[in-house]
């Protein structure tokens, strides 16, 4: 469908709402001609499309921009953008209540810190569930574990993602770089965090000596870094995020396997891939095959999919916000094709094209994906409306 007829589709189906109230005419001119929103996931769209993409790429903005509040032109239209074919997964929510309220949207995937919550209240709807359609949502509402689950277990981690698999997330959201061999390593930052990760040979590694990932070989990094500090809390009360390996036998057994120095030795795309499959093999047919949760965990990890995000920043020339890090404006990383062939060369070579997807703040990795590699969906990162109209934003997707 092209971009033009998918307008008219929105438009169609706002105006459907107006009629029985749910939105106001108002509401109606700013979702559909003015909202930016709109207007990006349009251009992205179209240009994906153009490409072979059998797939919608879909937005995935910051969970404040869709929760009831602020103004109608700058919020997320949920219903306008699901009208175009174009689903909304938002950003990272790990409060019960926000949780419950993302679903009174109807959106189409929440991703968080604590998939053990979001778990939670998707059973707890389901039993409350009165209708067929309310049964079919919660169902294939997208329930995604956000660096593995980092509420649980160090993030972007073998354990983490063993406790987000433990947790039946349909999706594993993680984040990655490339280092000097070509190789689509996992971690949030550009370089590996102190905070989280230490040195296996006990030398001191704090942010004045960091390591970042551009700078280091695969080899270099499993050998000489293990990432298993306990330092994040959803709540400042809370210390449910373990590093007990006698957590993980999925993640200790896999590692062995691999030769990995440590679970917590930082991993990369295509291990990923692979411990996945052996995670479901261990439920189905090995080790774990016996435990009470076996069957459900294998059939999970067997259909669960993969949400990949390319850690680099568009240039920034203009005005820098004075309470944002300098590090936010900076890339200490490759360009963008070399994120492009390293993260998506691992998914093909993996076979895993069918389950899944890039996602991005810098859509210029989105825009090399949808050219290059159309049959992997894509995910546009949101955070405020005001950089869509911005030098942030490629100026084929940038909103007037």
């Amino acid at each position: 469908m092209g971009a033009v007829a998918n307008l008219e589709v929105a438009m169609r189906v706002l105006a459907g709402l107006v009629a029985v109230g749910v939105v106001t005419s108002a509401m109606q001119a700013q979702e559909v001609g003015v909202n930016p929103y709109v207007g990006l996931m349009q251009k992205a769209a179209a240009h994906a499309k153009a490409h072979g993409a059998k797939v919608a790429p879909v937005l995935s903005p910051v969970d404040a921009t869709v929760l009831p509040g602020g103004s109608e032109a700058t919020k997320v239209p949920v219903a306008a953008l699901q009208a175009m074919g174009v689903k909304v997964v938002p950003w990272t929510t790990n409060d019960v209540s926000k949780m419950r309220e993302l679903m009174e949207l109807r959106v189409d995937g929440i991703i968080s810190d604590r998939p053990d919550l979001l778990r939670q209240v998707v059973d707890e709807e389901l039993k409350a569930a009165t209708s067929a359609a309310e049964i079919a949502y919660f169902k294939r509402l997208d329930r995604t574990a956000h660096r593995g689950g980092r509420g649980l277990r160090p993030e972007n981690t073998l354990p983490s993602f063993e406790s987000g698999l433990d947790q039946l997330a349909t999706t594993l959201e993680t984040d990655t770089g490339v280092t000097t061999d070509g190789v689509s390593l996992i971690w949030h930052d550009q370089f590996l965090n102190p905070q989280s990760c230490r040195r296996a040979d006990g030398k001191p590694y704090t942010l004045e000596n960091r390591a970042y990932t551009k700078d280091m070989s695969l080899a270099e990094a499993q050998s000489t870094y293990i990432c298993d500090k306990l330092h994040f809390h959803t709540v400042p009360a809370d210390d449910v995020q373990k590093n007990d390996l006698s957590l993980s036998p999925v993640a200790v057994a896999f590692a062995a396997r691999e030769k990995m120095p440590s679970p917590y030795a930082p991993t990369y795309a295509a291990q990923l891939f692979r411990f996945v499959k052996f995670y479901e093999a261990y439920y189905r047919s090995g080790t774990g095959k016996g435990q009470p949760q076996a069957k459900e965990r294998a059939e999970n990890a067997g259909r669960a999919r993969f949400n990949l995000e390319t850690k680099i920043l568009p240039p920034m020339t203009g005005p820098r916000d004075p309470r944002m890090p300098a590090e936010m404006y900076e890339n200490h990383t490759v360009g963008p094709q070399a994120f492009v062939k390293a993260l998506c060369g691992a998914i093909e070579t993996e076979k895993m094209e069918a389950r899944a997807e890039v996602q991005s703040f810098d859509f210029r990795t989105l825009v090399l994906v949808e050219e290059q590699f159309p049959q992997i969906p894509t995910y546009y990162l949101t955070q405020s409306a005001k950089v869509l109209g911005t030098e942030f934003t490629p100026e084929a997707l940038r909103q007037k």
